[in-house]
């Protein structure tokens, strides 16, 4: 039987408490995996895949970034007013310890999905050779000048409005674009997923669905700067496994074209152990399409291929 427990940590930012996770199979665990969430989402909605990964015998844990979930404290889409990305690394990071302390001799994996596999890339490149394996779920990268356009706006916006201001201009130019190709649109998310049930859970989801602020919009920017560069890149740990697992028809991989441009930003980076798999028609959240499972039999193909 699954033991799920919930517990907190302090944050970083010195001011919020953290909401975690874990989910604990029974016997003896096989390794722990941590997952990290992505914008306008909660951990919570990750149960489905942390219960098929401790069914077959892994730790699963994870947590509610700041602004988000049962970690935002009703402040939803906002990390804080200045070096927000920073913070949440840290906490992501944190996590890593304390499982670390937990269990000091099991084989620990990261998955991170979309802008959770942006900080999934962040810690690798701050924390290299922490993890034994790293999975990037939903991830991509847009060009140098979107990204820098963007943090242009958004930094505006702050000074102008406060770091607190949410725009509905800002939103529109970045994930509001997400469902334009998947035009005439039932919702405004089947972006996220072909499965309609799936797509719907997310709307009536209380944590779900508000709109970052545009300090949130900033400090993604900066952190997609960041993991872009070619110096930072170097930094990571070249032996560390990768997989990127993405639908062919996620926008934010930009159709599979994005995906690719990271796997290759990996390789030129000297990442020797690097596997993609693009799902046919598979759109954004890949753990929430019509083929999950199968889905999550590779996942854990490729997990026991890398740690055991």
């Amino acid at each position: 039987m699954i033991q799920t427990m919930e517990f907190s940590y302090p944050s970083s930012d010195g001011i919020h408490t953290i909401h975690a996770r874990e989910w604990v199979p029974e016997g003896t665990p096989r390794g722990v995996a941590q997952l990290v969430h992505g914008v306008a989402e909660h951990i919570g909605r990750y149960d489905p895949v942390a219960r098929f990964l401790a069914a077959h015998g892994y730790v699963v844990c994870g947590e509610d970034h700041l602004g988000h979930g049962l970690t935002a404290g009703g402040k939803f889409g906002y990390f804080g007013p200045k070096n927000g990305w920073d913070l949440v690394a840290r906490d992501i990071r944190r996590l890593r310890e304390l499982e670390g302390e937990k269990y000091p001799k099991l084989p620990y994996v990261i998955l991170g999905h979309s802008m959770g596999s942006f900080l999934t890339r962040t810690y690798l490149i701050r924390w290299p050779g922490t993890v034994d394996a790293a999975v990037l779920s939903g991830t991509g990268q847009e060009s140098a000048a979107a990204v820098a356009s963007g943090k242009a706006l958004s930094g505006t916006l702050c000074r102008l409005r406060g770091p607190d201001h949410v725009s509905g201009l800002v939103n529109d130019l970045s994930l509001g674009a997400y469902n334009r190709a998947f035009r005439p649109n039932r919702t405004p998310s089947d972006w996220l997923s072909r499965d309609e049930a799936q797509v719907d859970l997310a709307l009536a989801d209380p944590l779900c669905n508000f709109m970052p602020t545009v300090a949130m919009f900033r400090d993604m920017m900066g952190g997609l700067q960041f993991i872009a560069d070619k110096g930072n890149l170097a930094k990571m740990n070249k032996g560390t496994p990768v997989y990127f697992l993405s639908g062919d028809r996620d926008p934010v991989g930009s159709m599979g074209a994005g995906v690719r441009k990271v796997e290759k930003m990996f390789r030129s980076a000297g990442c020797g152990d690097v596997t993609v798999k693009l799902y046919p028609g598979g759109r954004h959240e890949m753990f929430n399409e019509i083929n999950r499972q199968e889905v999550f039999d590779d996942l854990l193909a490729w997990i026991e291929s890398k740690l055991t």
